[in-house]
């Protein structure tokens, strides 16, 4: 499940001293998922390699797991549904554990939950499907943390629409080829990310796709 990494180091002079900068880079698999650490103070890239893929995000914090991202907590404190450069992602503790920096789409979701199997079988009659739950889980074991009874993730690119009757559907992503989120970690972090294996609606329409992470 983790999938291939690359890393560059770079050097540069400046100032009489050679500082060296490590950028990690991954290409997670359509439908497949990946775990990393990101230590405070350094910004993940997330970037949508050929346009319209959802990526799930989880966020624990390093030194306590029952310590995770919190969209409803999120919301509550932005007052907001969509998040933009300089707004501040939330634990269910009410801490800020990652920042967001550049962002090229300016839609993502808070509302929804993982897919997991069960969704699949109630909504498209399928068994057995791969899912953004178990692919969380699976980047999550190697750092021993527990598996939850449901992830509640920051849903990157996807286009969650509230219509004014109340009804709520998911749209098309709005993210081309090369799009791309940056949050910075204000904290220790364990950090799971999901490419969406659902390619039976229109969340990444209709087909999936690869996902490129970077660290710096």
């Amino acid at each position: 499940m983790f999938p291939f990494c690359r890393r560059h180091t770079y050097l540069t002079r400046r100032i009489g001293r050679v500082i060296k900068l490590m950028l990690q880079e991954w290409l997670i698999p359509a439908t497949k998922g990946l775990g990393l650490r990101l230590q405070k103070g350094q910004v993940i890239r997330v970037t949508d390699v050929d346009g319209m893929q959802v990526a799930d995000l989880a966020a624990f914090s390093d030194r306590d797991y029952t310590e995770r991202l919190d969209p409803g907590v999120t919301m509550d404190v932005l007052g907001q549904m969509y998040v933009s450069p300089g707004d501040q992602l939330y634990s269910n503790k009410y801490q800020p554990l990652l920042r967001i920096v550049a962002d090229t789409v300016g839609r993502h979701d808070f509302i929804n939950s993982a897919c997991r199997p069960e969704m699949y079988e109630v909504l498209y009659g399928k068994s057995q499907h791969a899912s953004c739950y178990h692919n969380l889980n699976v980047a999550l074991a190697p750092y021993h943390v527990p598996a939850p009874d449901q992830h509640y993730p920051f849903n990157l690119f996807m286009n969650t629409v509230i219509h004014p009757d109340g009804r709520i559907t998911v749209e098309k992503p709005l993210s081309k080829a090369g799009d791309y989120t940056e949050l910075q970690a204000e904290t220790d972090l364990i950090i799971a990310l999901s490419a969406c294996p659902c390619s039976e609606s229109k969340c990444n329409n209709y087909d999936c796709t690869p996902i490129k992470v970077e660290i710096r």
